[in-house]
């Protein structure tokens, strides 16, 4: 399975490899940054929340302008400085000793990330066929999720909030990770140009993002994101944490173990999933994404309700539902990429990307915000019915939108045309 997910261009495998690698220096890093801003450098909880809320609204606003940069110039002149951009931020938070210099080394890291995303996404796409493409990005969130979690484990072996050092290594490390798809980058001179002909420099897209907007079955698959999402993947970081340890009254070691059983979940289960996907509606998968994830707060919901009655059957149902989310999530990473760039042209390829990869910024930004009072309503009942209905919604939104997809679009195979019958002889 894993040889017939593997892109048929070897220039699209080398950028996979990039993932890998850089993803195990993001998977050092990603769970320690509040811990390492608060234990190490002695900044307060609201002010280490502030820093980080800053990172995703610097980020979420300068996107735009990566997918208009990608468009007029390609996704190469774009990726490469933002990788370096990147490397350096994530090495200064080593250095960070005040609140003021958090602020700064977040805005560096969100200059480098607003970009990194889209411009992958739209280098992948340029190096893989229109049948091969939803496969490609399935590995490619397999690889990414196998090397965070390979960092994660990593690192913790390696963390001690009494030695800084620990820390400033691990970021160190994490800056490095980052040249890796850089020099790989630079080793493929003819990859990443400019898709669309034309002048570079020249205006492109005939209206640029009011073009993507108007784009009707594109808007459409936006919206389904931005539900789903809300009530999805923004939920894992805050609402789920917290209804695991507030109402079902695990321990935070509990939510540990479900977070690396969703990774698990995601790592053996991703090959199988995209080789059942295939020849298959893409909306209708999507479907089944939100009715999978509207499983999954479900359980959490039955394991609130079993609370300290039966302590280890409520901490199996929050495993479980971590583990039921991650099988959504390896349905839900090849489908959207791929039908994005179905849906996207050459010219605005970048901002389609763009746009796609913003759909996680803003719901970053709501999920969080409104987990916390729905939480605490009615023991966190009112949290449970607003995220199910949510994922179920986003379900019904993603059938409404397979009318307008053509049957390619939608990664079915075409109705075979209509044989011309043979004339009957005079």
């Amino acid at each position: 399975m894993l040889r017939r997910s593997l892109p048929r261009r070897p220039e699209a495998r080398r950028i996979l490899l990039g993932t890998l690698l850089s993803a195990i220096g993001r998977g050092l890093t990603l769970p320690f940054l509040f811990i390492y801003l608060t234990d190490v450098r002695g900044l307060s909880d609201p002010r280490a929340g502030l820093v980080i809320g800053w990172y995703g609204a610097v980020t979420l606003a300068l996107s735009p302008l990566g997918g208009t940069l990608i468009d007029r110039f390609g996704a190469r002149r774009v990726v490469l400085p933002s990788l370096l951009i990147e490397a350096i931020g994530t090495g200064s938070l080593a250095l960070v000793d005040s609140t003021a210099s958090a602020f700064g080394v977040a805005t560096v890291i969100a200059i480098g990330s607003s970009a990194i995303w889209s411009g992958q996404n739209t280098i992948l796409a340029s190096l893989t066929a229109d049948d091969e493409r939803q496969r490609v990005y399935g590995l490619n969130f397999a690889l990414l999720n196998l090397g965070i979690g390979v960092g994660g484990l990593t690192s913790g072996a390696i963390v001690d909030v009494a030695r800084p050092v620990t820390f400033q290594a691990i970021y160190l490390l994490d800056a490095l990770s980052y040249l890796t798809p850089a020099i790989i980058l630079l080793t493929l001179p003819h990859v990443g140009h400019r898709l669309a002909a034309g002048v570079a420099g020249a205006k492109t897209g005939g209206g640029g993002y009011l073009t993507v907007l108007r784009d009707r079955p594109f808007r459409r698959l936006v919206i389904f994101g931005l539900v789903l999402t809300t009530c999805g993947y923004a939920q894992i970081e805050v609402g789920f944490t917290a209804y695991a340890v507030r109402v079902v009254e695990v321990t935070p070691r509990v939510v540990a173990w479900a977070l690396a059983g969703n990774t698990l979940m995601i790592v053996l289960s991703q090959l199988l999933v995209i080789r059942r996907m295939e020849g298959r509606s893409r909306t209708g998968g999507l479907a089944v994404v939100g009715a999978v994830f509207a499983t999954a707060w479900l359980t959490l919901g039955a394991a609130g309700l079993i609370g300290t009655g039966n302590a280890l059957v409520a901490a199996l149902g929050v495993v479980a539902c971590a583990a039921i989310f991650g099988f959504g999530e390896t349905m839900l990473s090849p489908v959207m990429p791929a039908l994005t760039n179905a849906l996207a042209t050459d010219e605005l390829r970048g901002r389609y990307n763009a746009m796609s990869s913003m759909i996680f910024g803003i719901s970053g930004v709501i999920g969080p915000v409104t987990a916390g009072p729905l939480i605490g309503a009615a023991d966190g009942k009112v949290w449970v019915a607003v995220v199910v209905g949510g994922c179920l919604a986003a379900s019904l939104i993603a059938l409404s939108l397979r009318p307008l997809l053509t049957a390619i679009q939608d990664g079915r195979p075409a109705a075979p045309a209509a044989r011309t019958p043979e004339p009957t002889p005079a």
